[in-house]
């Protein structure tokens, strides 16, 4: 049981009454006559709370979370008591979030039951733990409060965010695809694979005829061909120093594996193979790329389980692990960071190598802080200097992907937040090109 703030108001209001006695007698009498019904409605209060337990209360959320997205978590209050009553929820949330303000007041009529929703933005992946309910209920008075205990502890794991799969499936079964600039890009050229055998019309390429077929048909049959499926996509994310940088709360890392489910997810849906590469200072680990049915599963469960120290990034390894573990020509998707053109100039060499074999596109972000400090207008000279500082930093960036490209090496600067929707247009644009 506890006693609140309206009670010791109330007490305290009663006991200067009784104080004013001493000036007036008749205060004194009403003093006593209002302590004697204080004291019966505190005991009339605490025998109506404690008559059986009448609060119930129960935790609803998904058994794993999806990182850097909103997660719901619902909690169920249902009351058998046959008067209205004030209740106190408090939620024992996972202590990683550091939230202090999961705590509501809700009025509650006589054997009624509602739902309180809030919503949980997670950062990091790993296992969280939810703690209990408390609960504190008063009647309308409000002089004492009963504490229940309720729900039960309970652990949710924190995935990559497995909404984006969801929010992109959505969209392309609504065709809206095309309205986020992605869209599926068909084309017929060579190096494709064959589709299917049709008529000849003005126009089509005569080295497509197929005379086999045209023969039996006495007339001209074309080969049409498609752009070829089937293709090994890699995901290559750089785990090392450089990707511990953090936006909107949440690591260079996870933007990059969060990216890295969604590309898996549509290369899968366009009959690609993906597969997984994670480096730092080593290239021990890789999930070879496969289009089996539970592919899109191990992905999920290798991104969740991958971690890192943010040591420093050994490019010679990757180009060794590629060497050894990925022998056709694939797309390698190499999410990674640069602090300035000197250190792109150390990796420039093995970047050219693995982009001798294979087709390469190194993803890099764009710091968007010092952009949004540019736009602004200086006001002092010290603000003059510093701009001048962080366009230098921005030119350079823009350097880097300058360098890249003319090695023949596709590159893509972006913004954290848009990295998904991006590394998806670029993965259509160099299927569409016949790059791969």
């Amino acid at each position: 049981m506890y006693l609140t703030k309206r009670f010791y108001i109330a007490l305290t209001a009663i006991i200067l009454v009784i104080g004013l006695g001493y000036l007036a007698p008749w205060c004194f009498i009403l003093g006593k006559g209002l302590l004697a019904v204080f004291a019966l409605a505190v005991v009339a209060e605490i025998a109506m709370l404690y008559w059986g337990k009448r609060i119930h209360a129960f935790r609803t959320c998904s058994d794993r979370f999806s990182n850097g997205d909103d997660n719901d978590v619902a909690i169920r209050l249902e009351s058998s008591y046959a008067f209205p009553v004030r209740l106190e929820v408090i939620d024992e949330a996972p202590v990683i979030f550091q939230r202090r303000d999961i705590s509501y007041r809700v009025g509650m009529k006589a054997r009624e039951g509602k739902t309180l929703h809030y919503k949980l933005r997670p950062t990091e992946r790993g296992t969280y733990s939810f703690g209990q309910i408390r609960v504190f209920a008063s009647t309308l008075a409000g002089f004492t409060q009963r504490r229940y205990t309720l729900g039960a502890p309970e652990e949710v794991k924190v995935y990559p965010s497995y909404l984006m799969l969801r929010k992109y499936e959505f969209m392309a079964i609504s065709d809206t695809l095309t309205e986020q600039g992605i869209k599926r890009i068909r084309r017929v050229g060579n190096h494709t694979e064959f589709e299917q055998i049709k008529d000849y019309v003005a126009g089509d390429d005569f080295r497509t005829i197929n005379w086999k077929a045209s023969a039996r048909k006495h007339q001209l049959m074309v080969n049409v061909y498609q752009d070829e499926k089937s293709q090994h996509i890699y995901n290559v994310i750089d785990s090392g120093r450089i990707m511990q940088q953090t936006f909107n709360g949440m690591t260079l890392l996870d933007y990059a594996i969060n990216a890295s489910l969604v590309l898996s997810y549509i290369a899968l849906k366009k009959s690609d193979k993906a597969g997984i590469l994670p480096f730092c200072e080593h290239a021990d680990t890789i999930l070879p790329a496969d289009k089996r049915a539970d592919q899109m599963h191990r992905i999920l469960e290798m991104l969740y389980a991958h971690h890192t120290d943010f040591g420093e990034s050994d490019y010679s390894a990757l180009c060794v692990a590629v060497r050894r573990h990925i022998s056709k020509r694939s797309l390698l998707i190499i999410y990674t960071n640069f602090d300035s053109p000197n250190a792109m100039q150390r990796q420039l060499p093995y970047l050219r190598q693995l982009a001798r074999k294979h087709c390469l596109l190194v993803v890099f972000f764009k710091d968007m802080e010092t952009a949004d400090y540019v736009k602004q207008k200086p006001k002092t000279v010290e603000d003059y200097y510093r701009q001048v500082i962080a366009e230098k930093y921005l030119y350079e960036q823009r350097k880097i992907a300058s360098t890249l490209t003319k090695n023949g090496i596709h590159t893509l600067l972006t913004a954290p937040e848009a990295l998904s929707v991006n590394v998806i247009n670029k993965y259509l644009e160099l299927k569409a090109r016949n790059m791969v």
